[in-house]
């Protein structure tokens, strides 16, 4: 009888330790999931944590089974084995809100609950979200930066599936989806142009077919143009902002930048971005 008493002593005391040392030692600001280096955590609030996604990771890829690199189901994994990151936080739930394509980096805003996913799906879906992204472009004729193409303009060619290669994207300005991006060209490094994109709609592949229509394709996009010895994709979400649909608070949220300037030739920090026009 003695031993049950002390032994429950023991596990009640256990218990008050780890309550009291969960309590004290700060929350990490970064996600850690198996065999990666940890996603740092841009922003969070009550309603949702924006992180800032790495190269690779998956939202929606082809193949489920085919793929070790689905972020969703990484994170719905990590949080239902209690790791520190979401034990610290109390989450039971994190479910991305919007997506970006696999090689794409920055900006990822995920749902504390499915209250917050559907609650801001409707600002995406509404156009009341504001997004920027910067690209890398080459000008393979030489010109169209030259002669053809103003420092600012906006594409608004429709945008569709393409029935014969079902990864892609087409213009098909009978049966396609409105599709709206302004574009301003902020600086030039050798061969490469660095742009600010505004994608107004929110379309699959929209800034890179965008581009690619307006005769400047994307560094690194194999898909949509070719790649340029080891680089990567040159695209990044650097900003998103938005009014709080709870706190009516207005709310901004940058990626850092330095790294993905220097990696293609630009000098940190990043130019003045501009303003989408109304």
């Amino acid at each position: 009888m003695v031993r049950q008493v002390l032994g429950n002593d023991v596990r009640f005391s256990f218990l008050i330790f780890c309550c009291y040392f969960s309590s004290r030692v700060p929350k990490p600001n970064f996600i850690e999931l198996p065999d990666c280096e940890p996603i740092p955590i841009l922003y969070e609030d009550r309603s949702v944590i924006a992180v800032d996604k790495p190269r690779g990771w998956m939202l929606v890829p082809h193949s489920w089974q085919k793929t070790n690199w689905n972020l969703q189901a990484a994170i719905t994994s990590s949080i239902a084995a209690r790791d520190f990151w979401a034990r610290s936080r109390s989450l039971k739930f994190l479910r991305h809100i919007h997506r970006l394509d696999a090689d794409t980096t920055g900006i990822l805003l995920f749902g504390k609950s499915p209250g917050a996913v559907e609650t801001f799906s409707d600002l995406f879906e509404g156009r009341k979200m504001e997004k920027t992204y910067l690209a890398i472009v080459v000008d393979p004729s030489g010109n169209t930066l030259k002669g053809g193409h103003q420092a600012e303009w906006t594409c608004r060619l429709k945008l569709a599936p393409d029935a014969w290669q079902p990864e892609r994207m087409k213009v098909d300005a009978r049966n396609g989806k409105e599709s709206e991006t302004y574009f301003k060209v902020l600086e030039t490094a050798g061969k490469f142009t660095l742009i600010e994109a505004k994608p107004v709609t929110g379309r699959t592949h929209q800034i890179r077919v965008h581009l690619l229509e307006s005769g400047l394709p994307i560094v690194g996009d194999e898909l949509y143009g070719k790649r340029e010895g080891k680089l990567s994709l040159g695209l990044r979400a650097i900003k998103l902002a938005y009014t709080d649909p709870f706190t009516r608070r207005r709310v901004e949220i940058s990626a850092p930048t330095e790294e993905f300037l220097e990696v293609f030739g630009f000098n940190a920090p990043t130019p003045g971005l501009g303003t989408r026009p109304t």
